[in-house]
This record gives C-alpha cells, sequence and structure tokens, in this order.
C-alpha cells in the first residue's frame, strides 16, 4: 500500500468534512473506513466538532480492495482494513508531528483582517514651539492636529523646543516591558526573542522578519500535555507524595465513580483513597504539573469519570483525561513570566510537536510578518 497527499495543519480546520478528499488507485470515495481514521489521527490536536482538511490517495493492489460494494462505486471494502486504518493514521500523525510548531497561515490572515483604521477623535492641547525655534514656520494643520498616545514609556522626555501637552502623564501602560536579552542572536530562532508581556497573557517575541504574539497559557497547556503522554508511553507519569493530603469534597455519586477507579488514576499519578460520603482524600499526585489547584482538577476528573459511565476504559481514554490534567497544570493566564520564562517557554514550543495548537485545536500563536506589519500601516 501506498499512501500520498496533502494534510492541513490542525489551526485550519472546517465545520464539517467536505473538504476531505479521498482517492483510493485514483477513485473519488466516500468511505467510513477512511474518515474515521483521518478523525481519529487528529483527535490529539483539534476539537471534537472541527473538521481536518485533507487530499489523500491510496493506492494498493484491486485484489486487495472491492469497489462494487455501491452502484456508485463511492463506497469500497479493504480486505485489510486494520492496515488501511493504520496506515492513515501512523502517516497523518508523523507528518503532524514533523511540522512541529507551525500553525496555519490562515491564523495570520484573520488576525489582518480583524484590524480596521478607526478615525481618531481624541484631541489633546496643541503643541507650540517654545524657546528659540528657527526651524520654519510650522504647516498650517501640524499644530491643529489631533494625537492619540497609547503606553508611552515611563522615561518619555519631549523633543527640545516643544513644550509637552497637559495630562500627557495620565496614561496608565498596557504592557510590562523589560530590558531586550543580551542575546540578539535570540531573534534568530523560530518564534523569536520575548521582548514584553502584554496584559500577563500574551507573550510578544520580535523575529529577524516579524512579530509573533504568543497566548502563554494555551502554549503551555500544549507542553504539558505532550509531557504527560511522554511520560505515559515511558514508565509512567511520576507521582509525588503531598506534605499534607489533602481532602476533596464533592457529590457523593462523583466521589464514588473516581474512587472506583482508583487504580487507574495511579497509571496518572493521581493517589486517592475513600474519605467519607461525598469526599475522597488525595495523597500524591503527578510531579510535572507543579503547583496547581488540586481540588478543582480532582473535580474535573471525577466529572468526567461519572459522564463516561460504567464502560469506561481508561486506555481508550488515556490522553483525554491527560489533556484535563495538562490544563490544570499549566501556566494560567494572568501570571507574571520574567523574560527569560518566556524565552524558556519559546524555546520549548519550538521543539515540541503539535505546540502551534492547544489541546483544543485553538492555535498558541499569531504570526505577523514584516510585509503584513508594513500592510497595516499603508506601507505596502
Amino acid at each position: 500500500m501506498r499512501l500520498t497527499g496533502h494534510i492541513g495543519l490542525p489551526t485550519y480546520h472546517r465545520s464539517n468534512s467536505a473538504q476531505q478528499f479521498l482517492f483510493v488507485n485514483g477513485r473519488p470515495v466516500k468511505d467510513k473506513l477512511l474518515t474515521g481514521a483521518v478523525r481519529g489521527a487528529y483527535q490529539d490536536v483539534l476539537a471534537h466538532d472541527r473538521h481536518a482538511v485533507v487530499a489523500l490517495y491510496l493506492d494498493l493492489p484491486p485484489t486487495e480492495v472491492d469497489v462494487n460494494v455501491h452502484p456508485a462505486k463511492t463506497e469500497v471494502r479493504f480486505r485489510e482494513s486494520g492496515n488501511v486504518r493504520g496506515l492513515i493514521v501512523g502517516a497523518i500523525r508523523h507528518a503532524l508531528a514533523a511540522a512541529g510548531h507551525r500553525a496555519s497561515s490562515s491564523v495570520t490572515g484573520a488576525a489582518l483582517g480583524s484590524f480596521q483604521a478607526q478615525p481618531v477623535q481624541t484631541h489633546f492641547t496643541q503643541w507650540r514651539p517654545t524657546g528659540n525655534y528657527t526651524g520654519g514656520p510650522v504647516p498650517s494643520g501640524l499644530a491643529e492636529a489631533a494625537y492619540r498616545f497609547q503606553a508611552p514609556p515611563a522615561d518619555f522626555a519631549p523633543l527640545p523646543g516643544f513644550a509637552q501637552p497637559s495630562g500627557f502623564n495620565d496614561f496608565a501602560p498596557v504592557a510590562r516591558t523589560e530590558a531586550p536579552s543580551s542575546e540578539p542572536s535570540d531573534e534568530a530562532f523560530p518564534l523569536g526573542a520575548a521582548r514584553a508581556q502584554l496584559h500577563e497573557t500574551y507573550i510578544l517575541a520580535e523575529t529577524r522578519d516579524g512579530v509573533i504574539l504568543v497566548d502563554q497559557h494555551a502554549a503551555h497547556e500544549r507542553l504539558v500535555y505532550e509531557r504527560l503522554k511522554a511520560a505515559l508511553a515511558d514508565q509512567g507519569i511520576a507521582r509525588q507524595a503531598l506534605l499534607i493530603p489533602e481532602v476533596v469534597e464533592m457529590e457523593e455519586s462523583a466521589a464514588e465513580a473516581l474512587v472506583a477507579r482508583a487504580p487507574d488514576w495511579q497509571r496518572l499519578g493521581l493517589v486517592i483513597e475513600p474519605f467519607g460520603p461525598g469526599a475522597v482524600l488525595v495523597r500524591e499526585a503527578p510531579a510535572l504539573l507543579g503547583k496547581l489547584d488540586l481540588p478543582e482538577m480532582v473535580r474535573d476528573l471525577a466529572d468526567q469519570a461519572r459522564d463516561l459511565g460504567e464502560g469506561f476504559a481508561l486506555t481508550d481514554k488515556l490522553h483525554q483525561v491527560a489533556s484535563t490534567m495538562a490544563c490544570h497544570g499549566s501556566v494560567r493566564a494572568g501570571r507574571r513570566l520574567s523574560v527569560p520564562e518566556m524565552n524558556a517557554l519559546l524555546r520549548q514550543m519550538e521543539v515540541t510537536p503539535n505546540s502551534g495548537q492547544c489541546n483544543h485545536g485553538r492555535p498558541t500563536y499569531v504570526q505577523l510578518s514584516r510585509g503584513d506589519l508594513e500592510r497595516l500601516f499603508g506601507r505596502k
């Protein structure tokens, strides 16, 4: 069997599967096995209600496929259906891993489209030349122009020969900046060098060809999730004993559902035991997650276990549960990060598969090239 074609990055998706084009020996088909394999391959990086964009061409000996299942020959039946599914899932996941931290360029297009030039309404006290001004007459419209200033630096000083307008110092910065890294070569990295943190939620990085804006919570959530998956595939998730065991109260039915699967939670690094009606005692937690709101995470896992029911097999839902744990163990929006911490996050994103999107399929960063910036300001 031979599989070729193109697949969309997880951040490039649709609300239905109309943009999935599947061919078997050159014939277009609509096959549940193939569409199911595509969904399974993207399950870890795409929201459940979104669909990937793919064009796949599967070639195999005619004796291995029956094309007479449907009068229109749009459905087929494979002799070795398990091998076909494994080939598609493995190939797509391999290609997604090779894409690394890349995100779809459509994300940038959407960001550019959201910028609209607005007329300036704010009016400031006019700036008039003072002292011995010898630069010639001021153009008639210049002194009357209205200016809007946002986030002026604290050490701002007016140009020589001009008076500072009243009320200028009333502005408060909306971004926190620190001294740039002493290593200018940081800009050569794919995600650049961190320059500022905006609203304690977004990281602003500078590259040699533009800027990048990173959602710190979404990015770190993906990094933690990938570490949990790697630990699960290796020797299991390391546990850390709590100095003081934590008692978590919840609905009695939720506590029962959680305790019933106590051996399964141990594989994920969570050691719990019953602690009376409607409560559990947490003795150990996953070491990878560090500081987190443990009661909130345990309650979310209890709700998840109760919703999945008795037939819930942890081996099938392991990554789904790990994703919930990663969300609670990641850097939250609103946390202040230093420049070294921001740069460390960027470097980890560059070497982590699927870091271009969070666990829910949303982009973790938006990239604007220098050309994009020039178009925003009408230079192009």
